[in-house]
């Protein structure tokens, strides 16, 4: 048995993982799906990048884990790899699912193209959050679905804290001189970031020595094909 810890990106929350941990849940392993200060129900927009983070690091100190496979989508790249950092003896493998692999000093928003940066800052609201359009929701995060299926996931998001963008991330070490064991999980299809400044490998060679795992699908592969993530998260998380 192995215990996964899966971290959601930008606008989602924990809950919409559930489908991906059926199946690791059916192969006999432990899946935790916690939601980031800042996209919990009732949670103010105005949130940094340092509160995602210490939320995280309660959410593990509440329930007792250690020995876990922490795995980062996205924007959840960034705090994976701030927790590896901060309680690196606890962490079994970190698993990076098209995922933000950052360095000391960098933010999200200095791992985008400029114009994508440009655009969350136009988007920001006064209370601090930010909400995918759904026109690039549609034809760069869940390209391989159909439009209904797009239009219901799209349903299911919510505003997403600015700052939490936009701070800049303090490490002790880069990714690469951490201590566990590094994947990386490519989706083929994935878009969100243009493929001339893409996941894998300009994101991926960071973690240094990593495991490679390939699936066709686009950046929501959660939404259009969870099982097939679930398999690929076994596959990149095992020993």
């Amino acid at each position: 048995m192995t215990r996964y810890v899966i971290v959601h990106g930008a606008w989602h929350t924990g809950a919409e993982f559930e489908a991906t941990a059926a199946p690791l849940r059916a192969a006999g392993h432990e899946v935790h799906l916690p939601t980031l200060a800042g996209n919990r129900p009732g949670d103010r927009k105005d949130v940094g990048l340092e509160d995602a983070i210490a939320s995280l690091l309660e959410y593990l100190d509440a329930a007792r884990l250690d020995d876990f496979v922490l795995v980062g989508h996205s924007y959840g790249g960034m705090i994976i790899t701030a927790v590896a950092d901060r309680i690196p003896t606890r962490v079994r493998r970190l698993v990076y699912w098209n995922a933000f692999v950052p360095q000391d000093g960098e933010a999200l928003t200095d791992l985008v193209p400029p114009q994508y940066a440009e655009m969350f800052a136009a988007l920001r609201a006064e209370d601090g959050g930010i909400m995918m359009p759904f026109p690039i929701w549609r034809e760069a995060f869940m390209n391989d679905a159909s439009l209904a299926a797009a239009e219901s996931a799209y349903g299911r998001l919510n505003a997403h804290p600015w700052r939490t963008l936009s701070d800049p991330l303090r490490l002790t070490r880069p990714p690469a001189a951490l201590p566990m064991g590094k994947s990386f999980l490519n989706c083929t299809e994935d878009i969100a970031l243009p493929h001339s400044h893409g996941w894998h490998p300009r994101l991926s060679e960071r973690l240094g020595l990593f495991r490679l795992v390939q699936c066709a699908g686009s950046h929501e592969l959660c939404f259009t094909n969870p099982e097939l993530l679930g398999h690929k998260m076994m596959e990149a998380g095992r020993d």
